[in-house]
């Protein structure tokens, strides 16, 4: 059996996973932005991010559902525009994301369960083989998409975490719900 969303049909084991999810854990490069970074010559690192993203992320707080990024790299940056979604938990220059996992569950008294991370590459394997809904960019490594619940339809930094958050709303019957702001 399939549900319908807005971006195409879901499988009903994906839906059911996606609908225990209190704890959105997502990578950044490659997920919120498109894995690009540019470099000026006076050192400054810039990235892109897709405000429909923002919009999914402020929508996913307002109905109660915890967001946290895990990321390798570390920047200003990222720092600032996750505290502008109103993201408390943010993990930068991360080598094992396996430790902040771990400590999130703690902290929100959750389980593997009741979480889902999108990633786009083989360092968030160790995380995505641990939560109850593992989701891969559209344009992510061949072997991560393997490994994955589900795939998204739209590529990193194109808006497919807005894709992966609505499909949260969705399964909870929160969309009609939630509001956000694109930010």
């Amino acid at each position: 059996m399939m549900q319908e969303t807005f971006y195409g049909p879901v499988a009903q084991a994906i839906w059911d996973k996606a609908s225990a999810v209190k704890l959105l854990i997502c990578d950044v490069d490659g997920v919120f932005s498109d894995g690009r970074i540019y470099l000026g010559n006076q050192g400054e690192e810039l990235k892109a991010f897709h405000t429909r993203d923002g919009f999914g992320i402020k929508s996913l707080l307002s109905v109660g559902i915890q967001v946290a990024i895990i990321t390798g790299r570390k920047s200003n940056l990222v720092a600032q525009r996750m505290s502008a979604l109103g993201i408390e938990h943010i993990y930068q220059g991360v080598d094992d994301k396996q430790q902040p996992f771990t400590e999130l569950l703690a902290k929100l008294a959750l389980n593997p369960s009741q979480v889902a991370y999108i990633g786009d590459d083989v360092v968030d394997l160790p995380v995505m083989q641990h939560v109850g809904l593992s989701v891969c960019v559209a344009d992510g490594h061949p072997f991560v998409k393997q490994q994955a619940d589900w795939v998204t339809h739209i590529n990193g930094g194109h808006g497919a975490v807005r894709e992966l958050t609505d499909l949260l709303l969705l399964s909870q019957d929160k969309f009609h719900l939630s509001h956000g702001m694109s930010v």
